[in-house]
């Protein structure tokens, strides 16, 4: 058995440099004036809507890990899964801006989206499964109907851009729909956690 202070720690800073890797590719206009940056506003937004993703996944991430009692070899690997899809947004953020959110690069971004959504599933179901200890976890999470639309919806990401300009602009959309639902703040967690210390005896 071993901490999960490490892993937490480890995950915070991929993420961070994920961030840093993004915005470093924000290079700054050659003119001088606010026209000269007109020409970036497709990076701008594929940074603004990855820098949401990332950061959704690390407050996820964060309250996950207030369940956990026991990290076991299992939980590494599969945290490791999920920093690997999550550390391609900088590259699949960065085509898709550079080609004005062209057919290929949506449809890989949608690729990466639901991986990484894939990759957080299979990190909730191996630390359930590591230890009895975890089962707060597992009385938060519930069905997950949330989960399960985010995956519906990167699914559509993928296969949207195929049908045209008019799927590319609804994949995007999908994306930006996925992302405010998830901003809206998931009290699962906190609701068993909070019924926990409540039913500790003092």
């Amino acid at each position: 058995m071993m901490t999960k202070g490490r892993l937490e720690a480890f995950s915070d800073g991929v993420l961070a440099i994920i961030i840093t890797i993004m915005v470093l590719e924000l290079r700054p206009p050659a003119g001088e004036g606010w026209e000269a940056l007109r020409p970036l506003w497709p990076k701008g937004l594929a940074y603004l809507i990855s820098f949401v993703y990332i950061g959704i996944y690390w407050s996820n991430h964060h309250h996950l890990f207030q369940t956990v009692r026991r990290v076991r070899g299992g939980v590494l690997w599969a945290n490791l899964h999920l920093l690997f899809w999550l550390s391609l947004f900088p590259f699949v953020s960065a085509w898709a801006g550079e080609t004005h959110f062209a057919a290929e690069p949506m449809t890989l971004y949608g690729v990466v989206t639901l991986m990484s959504a894939v990759a957080y599933t299979v990190l909730v179901r191996v630390i359930i499964r590591t230890d009895a200890g975890n089962h707060l976890l597992s009385d938060a999470v519930g069905s997950d109907v949330k989960g399960n639309v985010s995956l519906a919806s990167y699914v559509g990401v993928i296969g949207l851009p195929f049908l045209g300009a008019w799927g590319v602009w609804a994949a995007g959309a999908l994306l930006v729909g996925v992302a405010l639902m998830w901003l809206v703040p998931d009290r699962r967690i906190e609701r068993v956690l909070e019924r926990e210390d409540t039913a500790r005896p003092r």
